[in-house]
């Protein structure tokens, strides 16, 4: 965060302030083309905080630090990665139980959807391939805006450190599902940034598959 606010570029605030602009659609056609590659970025990292959501909302809660993390998740949605950061350390293993009934209801019955997952994995192959097909002079307009933006710069990174831990929630919540030992094929690929974490929402197993067994454990006990 100290590099963040203190030591990244900030050569052109006036130029980040036009482009926050045209980004969140605040200004009409004025004949300026923003960057593809930079437009792909931004709405991807609107797509990372749902990803979050499905990892941690379901399988990401503490029962040790009685810490929700709704809160995290719903801050990451304007702060990215760095909503997130405290949100990491204060989390303690494991899980709470989650009932049946709650499975039919909000949100959990939207993040574990397979529906969701599918449109969500359409909507980021579509933006991948769209700042792909970007030409190289638009790939080293974006590199000069990196050099340059507070606010590219900083996106970029947020893209790198979202991408980063993704593997490691993508473990746990593989680990709560009880779907290691079938899934774990999936672990290389989630260091792949945005497509391996997405690829695994669509193959995991749904909650109610393995609640069952869970609430059978717990009478048990």
């Amino acid at each position: 965060m100290y590099y963040v606010f203190l030591l990244s570029p900030n050569q052109t605030p006036s130029r980040d302030d036009y482009f926050l602009q045209k980004l969140l659609n605040l200004k009409g056609d004025d004949g300026f083309v923003m960057n593809q590659v930079l437009v792909c970025l931004w709405y991807i990292m609107g797509l990372w905080p749902l990803i979050y959501a499905m990892l941690l909302i379901p399988s990401g809660r503490s029962t040790e630090s009685k810490i929700p993390v709704w809160p995290f998740v719903l801050l990451s949605c304007f702060g990215g990665a760095y909503a997130l950061l405290p949100y990491f350390v204060l989390w303690r293993p494991p899980p709470p139980t989650i009932e049946e009934a709650e499975l039919g209801q909000w949100p959990l019955n939207f993040l574990d959807s397979k529906i969701t997952s599918v449109a969500l994995a359409l909507g980021g192959l579509g933006l991948i391939i769209y700042a792909g097909l970007a030409s190289g002079d638009t790939w080293k307009e974006f590199y000069q805006y990196f050099r340059e933006s507070k606010l590219v710069h900083i996106t970029s990174l947020d893209f790198s450190l979202l991408s980063a831990f993704a593997p490691f929630w993508v473990y746990n919540d593989m680990t709560v599902r009880k779907w290691y030992d079938k899934g774990s094929w999936l672990l290389p690929l989630t260091l792949i940034p945005f497509l391996g974490p997405v690829l695994y929402l669509v193959f995991r197993p749904s909650l109610s598959e393995i609640t069952p067994v869970r609430s059978a454990a717990i009478k048990e006990e």
